[in-house]
């Protein structure tokens, strides 16, 4: 691999760095992407989802670079945490008992670390952030759901002992929900990617052999919850409260995970604003749209939001 000589390196428009925070019971690992000169006063804090780490904001499964360094270039200082167990961040003892409110609430300290922030999340990552708005109020000033999941208000209970069995469900109204065996982890396979991750004409070639070498295992109990078998998943008290800041969900074409009707559903819950991507002629995304061909478009949409919606002082009010 050829080296960067030190004129070139001074010629990126940021700087990368690294930080751990989270809690004491659950560390978490940032990479931290600083723009030479800043356009935004408030950072982004990437939220990956599940069986992921944050590589899939900082590469794309063709190599170029992710949405982590668009950003960036872009003038906004960006956060890209792996969750507690989960990549660079430590495993702690028992991790099939890791829940969705452990790494909400590990998140939750590192915003008291870092200061106000704009939280953009994919997939399960939604359910965290729409928690975070509600209990850290003070430290969310603009929330980014990228084929969030939705909050459990609605997301219908599945019965962990009913006639539902472990695994993917055939319900494509419902968006594939999952239900995971509580005492094994979590896994997929590269059919798994290929069919409900990289599933749009926009994937690159090879997309999901190259992507399915970052997946990780995941908490079972965080997937159950996720798509809330039981009743377990994260709810929202206050949805107004949630939607006071600025909000965007962000909808791809080709997601079996989010036919638009449940992105639809999110954005109403809170008020928010919903760009269908086909409506802005951005075609052919699957669920990891992030790693798509057209995947620099997309970020150049939301980073354009970003800097017209989202007010710039360091306390949203």
């Amino acid at each position: 691999m050829k080296l960067m000589k030190f004129a070139q390196r001074d010629a990126i428009p940021y700087i990368v760095e690294s930080l751990f925070g989270g809690s004491d019971a659950h560390p978490i690992y940032s990479d931290v992407l600083i723009p030479r000169q800043r356009r935004h006063p408030m950072p982004v804090v990437m939220v990956h989802g599940g069986c992921n780490t944050g590589t899939c904001f900082l590469r794309t499964p063709d190599g170029r670079p992710g949405w982590a360094h668009d950003f960036a270039a872009a003038g906004i200082e960006t956060y890209v945490i792996d969750w507690p167990g989960h990549g660079r961040s430590p495993m702690r003892d028992k991790f099939l008992s890791l829940s969705s409110r452990d790494v909400r609430d590990s998140i939750a300290v590192f915003l008291r670390q870092i200061g106000p922030s704009i939280l953009l999340a994919h997939s399960a990552g939604g359910p965290l952030i729409w928690s975070l708005a509600e209990t850290c109020d003070d430290l969310v000033g603009g929330l980014i759901g990228v084929a969030p999941g939705p909050p459990a208000n609605l997301v219908p209970t599945m019965d962990a002992a009913g006639e539902a069995k472990e695994g993917v469900q055939e319900d494509a109204e419902g968006g594939f929900p999952i239900k995971a065996r509580v005492n094994e982890l979590f896994f997929v396979d590269e059919d798994f990617v290929r069919e409900y991750w990289f599933s749009g004409p926009a994937a690159p070639e090879g997309a999901a052999a190259s992507f399915y070498r970052s997946v990780v295992p995941e908490s079972p109990r965080i997937i159950n919850e996720r798509f809330n078998v039981t009743g377990d998943g994260i709810r929202v008290d206050d949805p107004m409260l949630v939607g006071r800041r600025p909000t965007l969900i962000v909808g791809p074409e080709c997601d079996p995970r989010h036919p638009r009707h449940i992105d639809q559903a999110t954005a109403d819950m809170f008020g928010a604003e919903l760009v269908w991507l086909p409506d802005h002629g951005i075609n052919g995304n699957g669920h990891m749209m992030m790693g798509d061909t057209n995947s620099q478009a997309i970020a150049d949409l939301i980073v354009k939001w970003i800097l017209e919606t989202v007010p710039g002082s360091s306390a949203f009010s």
